[in-house]
């Protein structure tokens, strides 16, 4: 049986976002999964419509094919950090998402309690003050020579996608995914170009609805050939962090 509109679209959604049926029914409020909707068994309820805008700014009207504008308010999606947590004086840290907490940041990053797993530090240096910085671990050569897998980027917390510049690069997080790439705007349409520095991989348009957040990539951190794991990496950034501070008190 051919989908009708809205199936189809719900069903492109679903896998657009990178979910399973079941990771979707369960984000939605749906029972078991979405397979009987997207077999056609059962029709959308107006409460998955409603989640479909709350959670992601879908609108309704591109669903079922009355529009063709499928993100609404594009320009009030906030792309600030969701979570920021604090150390024992009350300064902001910085949190350190390796390539595996990556895979689970966009789902987990409202939680609070999430980010508690994760390794945070503070780094007393100037430019380090009156933003947001968080840590995230590259994963793959999509953005070689600059950046290797396994490197480590800090980034500043963008506040307004506008500010945006095509000579940055930029951590970029999705509703399915945490990518590091450079960003081209495309006036006038709402959308975004993400663009590898590797010319091997294609560039391609997301739409601004699906940005969670945005962090400019300001420094790196890049450790020799024998830090192969996520724990090995982490413990020489905290002791590469340490060696700073003493130096930076001692100085």
């Amino acid at each position: 049986m051919e989908q009708d509109l809205s199936t189809k679209r719900f069903t492109d959604l679903r896998r657009e976002l990178g979910f399973t049926q079941s990771e979707f029914a369960e984000k939605l409020g749906i029972p078991n999964t979405t397979a009987d909707i997207e077999r056609g068994r059962t029709k959308l309820s107006g409460r998955v419509i409603a989640e479909l805008l709350k959670q992601f700014k879908i609108n309704p009207l591109w669903v079922f094919g009355e529009s063709e504008q499928k993100h609404l308010e594009t320009s009030r999606v906030s792309i600030l950090p969701k979570v920021v947590t604090v150390d024992s004086a009350d300064q902001e840290n910085i949190v350190l998402v390796n390539a595996k907490a990556a895979a689970g940041y966009p789902q987990n990053i409202h939680d609070t309690s999430w980010y508690r797993q994760l390794p945070a530090f503070d780094l007393p240096i100037p430019q380090f003050r009156n933003a947001t910085y968080r840590g995230f671990q590259v994963e793959g050569d999509s953005m070689m020579p600059n950046l290797r897998s396994g490197d480590w980027v800090l980034g500043r917390a963008v506040d307004d996608w506008k500010g945006v510049s095509a000579n940055r690069i930029y951590v970029v997080v999705l509703y399915d995914s945490v990518l590091v790439k450079k960003i081209e705007k495309l006036p006038g349409t709402g959308k975004f170009r993400l663009v590898s520095l590797n010319d091997t991989y294609a560039p391609y348009e997301i739409e601004e609805g699906q940005l969670q957040e945005l962090w400019e990539v300001g420094s790196k951190i890049t450790f020799g050939v024998d830090a192969t794991t996520d724990s090995g990496l982490l413990r020489q950034l905290q002791q590469s962090m340490e060696e700073l501070k003493k130096k930076l008190s001692v100085d």
